[in-house]
This record gives structure tokens, C-alpha cells and sequence, in this order.
């Protein structure tokens, strides 16, 4: 069996059937995205669902009665589909050239027979612009690139779940700092800036505690009776390259669980739940595929472990 406080290296799909049966009072974790990061290459979107769901799966055996599974994730914003009309976005704006569709039309007309790159020499610009004056222009690359669009995957976690014996008991939206604002993504498109993830909140049947105590009056005024919390993103991924802010993890243990509570994380990552269980008086578990960041987390944990705590009088 695996043992409190500690970070094991792993598959979490083995390791989560050698943790002790009806003993995690809190489950917290943010897996891949999907979004391509390294740790991502070579899986498939039909093998990142399974994954996801046999962990999901293997929740029901070990949660507590009346225990939580929190999964803070984010819906696919570019989510490659072949079977989708390649989307032709036409963007004045960012366009460095004054040649307009209308004049290549018009240089066609008096020379019929120019192909493209006299065409281009004619109107004093390159042969890519009387591609895309007259082909359209594609910001996904172009217009034989795979065509995207936005993926919800919330549905999903909640088939997974009610098919595992679990119910989705409550939604909570992270509302981040905006990302790409400089990008593409926006200046390119209407597509509207990426700012939240969304954090769906698991019961496993069984009495669970409303403990108002686990919260001072004012966090409970200002985010623990909230569906929006505000929370900024971790300024630089230096360490990981996916890492959340360790106030959400500990607004989410605190919310969930009482002192002594064992917190697991199964997509440890960089350590950053085990760090907000230790900070709030509970035990934590994690696992991590990769050994360089199962290590990382663990000498996160022995860092703070060596911090003398601060008291007040």
C-alpha cells in the first residue's frame, strides 16, 4: 500500500489500485490538457479520454464516503478536426500590403494568360499575396492546414464520473490572467482571450462535513461561498511547464477537507498540492509519471519542510 506523505514515481493507472480502500477524504488534481506540452507527445486524443477515465474509475475505491474528486481543467481551444471547413479569417488590419483582392481580380482580367508570379511582378508585391488576396488567408497555417475549434471536455469528466459511481456535486470557475493577448490568437481571430479553467467538484456517496470553521468569516464572504475565484496565474512555469498557483490548491483543501485529512494528487507535477496540504495541516500523496518531476516535488516538499513556520502572538 502507499503511504501518506510521500511522492511516488508512476503510472497513476497502477498506482492508484495500491492505495488503502475508502482512506482519501480529497482528491485534487489538474491532468495534461492535451494542449501538445512535451510530456503529451505521441498520445492521441482517444488515449488522453482513456486515460482519463480509468483514473477517474479508479477514484471510487479509495475516496471516502461522502469524499471529493476536484479536477481543475480547461476546454481544448484548438482542437484539430479534419472533417472541419478550413476557416478562412480575413484580417484588413494586419495586412502590410495595399493590394486588395479587387486589383488582382481586375490584373487577371487585363492579363488573362500572367500565371501567378507575373501577376506579383505586375502589381509589385509578393506571389504569397495573390494566394491569399485570392485563396483567402487561413491563420491556422494556411489553407490546406487541419482546421480547429473549441473542444468542451467538462461533459465528459462527468460521464466518466457517474459511470465510476461519482457525482458532480459542484462547478467552481478559476479566473486567471489573460493569456496570448499579444498572440495570433487574438489578434487574428474574434476569438475572445483564454482567462478561466473550471474546477468540477466530485462527491462519492456518503455524509460528508459543513464545517463553516475550516474558513475565517472573511474567506468564506469572499471566495468560499464564490463561484468565481480570482486568483493569479504562476508568473513564470521556470520549474514545470504547467503549474498552478498554490492559493487554488489550498482554497480547494481547506473548502473540502479537516485537519489530519490525506490529500492526493495523482498528477503531482511540481509538488504544488502537496505544498498547500502540508501548509493547512493535512497529510498529501502524489504521484508523478516523470521521474525529474517526481523529484522536483519531492525536494519542493523537503524545502518547505525545513522552513521554520512563523507564529504569531
Amino acid at each position: 500500500m502507499l503511504d501518506a506523505n510521500h511522492i511516488y514515481c508512476g503510472d497513476s493507472r497502477e498506482l492508484l489500485k495500491e492505495i488503502e480502500p475508502d482512506s482519501i477524504a480529497l482528491s485534487f488534481w489538474s491532468p495534461p490538457y492535451f494542449l501538445g506540452k512535451d510530456y503529451e507527445q505521441g498520445v492521441s486524443y482517444e488515449q488522453w479520454q482513456a486515460m482519463l477515465k480509468e483514473v477517474i474509475s479508479l477514484h471510487y475505491a479509495i475516496l471516502k464516503p461522502g469524499g471529493f474528486m476536484v479536477i481543475n481543467i480547461a476546454d481544448i481551444l484548438a482542437f484539430q478536426d479534419e472533417k472541419m471547413p478550413r476557416i478562412q479569417a480575413d484580417n484588413p488590419s494586419n495586412k502590410k500590403c495595399s493590394v486588395t483582392r479587387e486589383m488582382v481580380l481586375e490584373a487577371k482580367r487585363l492579363h488573362p494568360d500572367y500565371n501567378r508570379d507575373q501577376l506579383a511582378a505586375y502589381l509589385n508585391c509578393s506571389e504569397q499575396t495573390i494566394d491569399r488576396r485570392l485563396n483567402g488567408n487561413n491563420i491556422r497555417g494556411g489553407k490546406h492546414a487541419v482546421g480547429t475549434h473549441v473542444k468542451l471536455v467538462g461533459g465528459q469528466l462527468e460521464d466518466y464520473a457517474y459511470q465510476a459511481g461519482l457525482y458532480l456535486y459542484d462547478k467552481r470557475v478559476w479566473h486567471k490572467d489573460p493569456a496570448w493577448a499579444n498572440s495570433k490568437w487574438t489578434t487574428s481571430t474574434l476569438k475572445a482571450v483564454s482567462e478561466t479553467e473550471d474546477l468540477y467538484i466530485f462527491w462519492k456517496p456518503g455524509e460528508y462535513v459543513v464545517n463553516r470553521d475550516r474558513l475565517t468569516p472573511t474567506e468564506w464572504k469572499e471566495w468560499g461561498l464564490r463561484q468565481i475565484w480570482e486568483i493569479p496565474s504562476v508568473r513564470a512555469n521556470d520549474i514545470h511547464q504547467a503549474m498552478f498557483p498554490t492559493e487554488l490548491a489550498c482554497r480547494v483543501i481547506k473548502l473540502y477537507t479537516d485537519e489530519g485529512d490525506t490529500v492526493l494528487d495523482p498528477f503531482i507535477g511540481s509538488g504544488t498540492t502537496a505544498l498547500a496540504a502540508i501548509e493547512a495541516n493535512r497529510k498529501y500523496l502524489g504521484i508523478e509519471l516523470m521521474e525529474q518531476y517526481a523529484e522536483l516535488a519531492r525536494s519542493r516538499v523537503k524545502a518547505l519542510l525545513r522552513t521554520p513556520k512563523i507564529e504569531f502572538v
